[in-house]
Parts: C-alpha cells; structure tokens; sequence
C-alpha cells in the first residue's frame, strides 16, 4: 500500500479530457485547489482547457510519459486520472507513486489484481463471494451451454465483448472481440463465461482509506444497456429485497476488504432475474461515469471523497454515517444515430442547450438538473474519442418523481448539427418498461424497438416556420406564428454564434432556421428539413447494391477487389469508430463493380465504399 500520510494536494493534474475534466475541476475549485488540464491539438480551445488553471499540451492522453512530465512541469502534487485512458494502468499509476506524486486511486498492485477481469475473478471466489460459471478457452467448444460471453480480461466500458450462441459462432467471435480489445487496452487475453439472458446489472460503490477501513455508499441499477454499454443508471438499484440488497452490499464490502482497497471503486454484480442469484462480474478501480447518481442518492462527494483518501486522510464516517437519501437517475448523451443501430456519429454542434440552462418553471422542473458536460454550440464531435458529450441527472423523493423529471429534462436538451441519442433516452425514459422499477434487463434493447417519437408535429412546426421566416414582413403575406389546435405560437427567437436565428417553440421544441431549411429538435429527436433546390439535377438514388458508409470511421480492412464474386453476406471490408467494428457485407450475390475503400483511410458518414451488381438470372 503506497505511504501517502503526509501528503498535502495543493494542485492536481486531471488525466483526462471532456466532462470527467470539468467535473474532477468543480471540486478541486471549491476546495481551493489549483488544476491543471493537459490537451492534444484536437482539443487545444476544449472547455476542459479553459476551465483549468494551467495547461500542457500532450501528444496523446495514452501517452503515460508526457502526462508524467506534464505534471512535473506544473508542480502537481496529485494525479486525478478520471476514467477511460491510463486510468487503470497500474504501470502508470506505479510511475507517479514512484515520481513523488499523489495518485488519486488504489495502488498499482490493487489495480493489477482487480483490474483484470481473470485475476479479480479468483479473489472474489476466495474472498467467498459467487462469480459466473465459466469456461477455459482450450475447453471443446461443442460441450459448452450456449449462449455464452466472450470478454477482455482487461479493460471494460463494454468493448471486446461478444455473446456468442453456437460452437461454430465461438472463433470468430473471439476474434473479433481480441481485435477490440487489443485496439482498447493493448491486450486481448480473453475469457469465456455463461451468459445470462435475463440478468440485472447491479453496482455497489465502494470507498476505502489506507488505515483499513471500507464502506458502501449503495447499490445502483445499469441494466438498461446497449452493445453491453449503459445508457441510464440509476441509484439506489430499485425492486430488490432488502435481504438480497443486504447481501450484495456484504458482498462488495468483504472483496474490497479483503484486497485492502483504499479510494473509490466500483463492484460489478450481475443478478439473474430468473433464480434471484448474483454472481461478482468485475471490480473498476476507479470512479465510474455514474457516480453522481451515488453522489446525490448517498449525499457525498465522491471527487472530495477520492482527493482526502489520497492525501492520507481516514474516511470522515463509517458505514452507519451515511445517510441515504433522493432517488435520482443520470441519463447518457452519445453522438450516435439510436434509431439506426447505435452507430457513431460525428459533425459540427451547431446549437447546443442543456436543461440546467432552462429557466421557466414547472412542476417537474422543482429540481434543476445536474448537468456532466464538455460540449458548446460551435463544437466539432470527431470520431477521435468516446461518443459520449455529456450527463442529464434528475434526483427525486422516489423513482416516479425523478423519472418525470428525467423526461422533462430530455425535452429540455437540444443538440442540433449532428445526430445525437437524445430522443431515445426521452422515449425509453417515458416508457411502460422504464417505469416499471427493474423491469429492464441487460439485454432488453437487443430484444426490443424503442418506438420514434412521431415525426408530425416536427413536420406542421418546420413547415410554418420556414413558411414565416419566407414570407412578407407586413401585407396579407405576413407571417402569423403558427397553430397547434389553438391561438398563434410565437416563437422567442435567439441567435447562435453563425448569427443564425434559433427559434424556442412549444415544450420541447427548438428550432434553427436558414436559408438551407429548418433543423428541428422535437422532445429530443433531431429533424432537417431542406429546401429543394431547382437549380440541381437529382439523379436516381443509389441502388441496393451501393454500399455507403453507416458511421463516419476508419477502413479497418478491405477483402475483396473489383471483379470478385461474392455470395450474399460476404464481408467485403471492416470500418472502425471509437472502438466499435462494423462488418460491411454484399446485400446479394454478385460481382463487386468498384472497390472505393482504402484500409486506414478515413470515411465520412454516407460515403461510397463498394458496389456489387447482382448475378443475372438464369
């Protein structure tokens, strides 16, 4: 256990980049602590940067030796290294300890014990607490009970993970997910375990401090998930017994004890909702994206928590010192298209608004959003890094109280320019299925359609607006707002930073017209509409054999040429975007007319890659 007892943090270098930056810096702020941002190029005017005291440029934030040198450069006493990038690199955690440097997480050696799925799995069984049946890969695969999960035995976030339900799926999928993994975390040591159908994922945060002492500051619910990535958590985790609830939380305690951990942590459970047994998943030694649902449901700052157990200091309380309090529920905004297969998204963010920003009141706005966030209207989202732009998080006296303020809240969020997950979460959140307490499992969103939100009203609204903003100022063309079943609505019109009218209409609209059309957000859901052109010939569209790019990414592999014949789902090529893989394949069989893609080449969303021609009939 690294010696940190009279350690004194009078600066702190953040690791990292985006929200977690901005958020790790709010509490170092209020506790008069200096900061210090590193950046790349690609984010050298990010809000992160401007919100810190000092600023390093880095090469890379992967780069463990320049974020070392950058906090010797700036007199950091402590490394806060957030989540993602070298958060859990034991090798990077013992080269600050080794530098004089505080290091805001558990100790190298605890990190290399928990932070592998594989090692932390046989302390968990020795510390008495049940994990996942499993399988060794060198087993034959033909005497395994499908389905069963692939997954990095390093890492997490989701990424080399594959359920595979057959032995002749079981190669190719490890194969896949060792690709992911070794691109996320530089090792694709993979291991095999059963796969649960119907399974809650339940959390438990831990806290621990270098004179022995562990506690818990309760469950939380992350069982709403898609490509076994979270969308919304919650805390505490609802629809459990206080009996099972008592015994994870033992459970989480006693692994944690018994490693001696010190800082914040998170043990992962999965709970099979059809026998009512949990069974230990994987430990993250470090703070989870969903900590401020535990932040407000246990009344703690988790940051100031991490900074004190750094610096030396004993927990400020035992167990029976926390105090419990609102439910509350987080929501993720990603820059993905949720309706078209979760696939990345990237562009300019011409209009951004945040609920926090929302003055008017309402009921359910009694309790204004906490809002995690890096993005602004002006903002270019790449591909280069994580999806996620930001956090809307409700709290509430109980689950239904926060969930009708999570839905306001999603109306409330407008991202225009680029394509976004906004309207989803407001649809899932509103739904049957989310407000049922744990009626969500993990796999829920792979067996179901969340439904669009319906386009016509976006339509009539887009559609008087672009009549009024093209019309006369004064005569019988006048504009006159438009009508939803009653009086005129007139917009209150803003202006962005293009000088481009941005329009605030009825609940949970916003809109941003030019002279291209009108981009609309609807309760959450992006629209554009453009104006035809008539100076440009429309030729006929691509036919099914064309195929476009679905995500702006990298060509990771092209494996056919032009004049190859293929079969009906060949894999003519593979692109990549923030760690995801996507196989493109022949919608017939055919002969491929024209290879346009180019490995390591960087695409656009919508861009030609291949074109097969079907085979002529006999």
């Amino acid at each position: 256990m690294t010696d940190t007892s009279n350690t004194v943090i009078n600066t702190v270098l953040v690791a990292n980049r985006g929200e977690i930056a901005r958020r790790v810096f709010r509490t170092c702020k209020d506790l008069g602590i200096r900061t210090v941002a590193i950046h790349t190029d690609v984010d050298a005017t990010a809000l992160h940067v401007r919100d810190a005291d000092v600023t390093i440029r880095i090469p890379s934030y992967l780069d463990a030796d320049a974020v070392l040198a950058a906090a010797k450069e700036a007199g950091a006493d402590a490394i806060h290294p957030g989540y993602g990038f070298l958060s859990e690199n034991a090798g990077f955690a013992r080269a600050v300890t080794g530098a004089g440097i505080a290091w805001v997480g558990p100790s190298p050696t605890v990190i290399e014990q928990m932070g592998r799925k594989d090692a932390a799995r046989d302390l968990a069984v020795a510390a008495g607490v049940p994990v996942v049946p499993s399988y060794e890969l060198t087993d034959d695969p033909t005497s395994f009970v499908y389905p069963v999960l692939v997954k990095a035995a390093a890492g997490g976030g989701g990424k080399g993970m594959r359920v595979v339900r057959s032995a002749a799926e079981l190669e190719p999928a490890i194969a896949a997910a060792k690709r992911e993994a070794a691109s996320a975390f530089g090792d694709d040591t993979m291991i095999i375990e059963k796969y649960v159908e119907r399974g809650r994922h339940i959390e438990v945060q831990v806290l621990g401090d270098a004179h022995g002492h562990v506690v818990h500051l309760g469950t939380r619910e992350c069982s709403v998930q898609r490509r076994h990535q979270k969308v919304i958590e919650e805390a505490p985790a609802p629809a459990l017994a206080d009996e099972l609830r008592g015994r994870i939380h033992d459970s989480a305690v006693a692994l944690s004890a018994a490693v001696a951990y010190s800082n914040a942590g998170t043990i992962e459970f999965l709970l099979d909702a059809s026998t009512g047994d949990f069974y230990f998943l994987e430990m993250n030694t470090r703070l989870q994206v969903e900590h401020p649902v535990t932040e407000i449901h246990s009344g703690t700052d988790l940051v100031a928590l991490q900074l004190s157990v750094a610096a030396g200091e004993p927990l400020p309380f035992d167990q029976a010192g926390v105090a419990f309090g609102d439910h509350a529920l987080e929501a993720r905004i990603y820059a993905e298209d949720a309706f078209g297969g979760f696939l990345p998204q990237a562009g300019t963010a011409t209009t951004v608004r945040w609920p926090d920003s929302v003055v008017e009141v309402r009921a359910e706005r009694a309790s204004k959003p906490r809002v995690d966030h890096a993005l602004e209207s002006g903002q270019v989202v790449s591909t280069s890094y994580d999806p996620m732009l930001g956090k809307v998080i409700v709290r509430g006296k109980d689950r239904e109280t926060a969930r009708r303020r999570l839905v306001v809240a999603l109306d409330d969020t407008v991202i225009l320019g680029l394509t976004t997950n906004t309207g989803f979460l407001r649809a899932l959140a509103d739904s049957p299925e989310f407000a049922e307490p744990g009626g969500i499992d993990t796999a829920w969103l792979d067996r179901h359609e969340v439904p669009r939100p319906d386009p016509t009203p976006a339509r009539e609204i887009a559609a008087r607006l672009w009549l009024d903003a093209n019309s006369a100022a004064d005569g019988p063309f006048v504009g006159d707002g438009f009508r939803m079943g009653s009086a005129p609505v007139i917009p209150t019109v803003e202006f962005d930073e293009r000088a481009t009218p941005v329009a605030r209409v009825p609940e949970g609209t916003v809109a941003r017209v030019d002279l291209h059309g009108v981009e609309l957000a609807h309760h959450g859901q992006r629209y554009v509409f453009v104006r035809p052109d008539a100076t440009t010939d429309h030729g006929a569209a691509a036919s099914d054999g064309t195929i476009l790019a679905p995500m702006p990414g990298t060509v990771l592999d092209v494996r056919v040429a032009e004049g190859d014949q293929v079969t009906e789902g060949t894999v003519l090529g593979v692109i990549e975007a923030m760690k995801m893989e996507l196989a493109l394949k022949a919608p017939y069989d055919g002969t491929v007319a024209s290879v346009a893609a180019v490995t390591g080449q960087q695409v656009a969303l919508g861009a030609m890659l291949f074109v097969v021609e079907a085979e002529e009939p006999a």
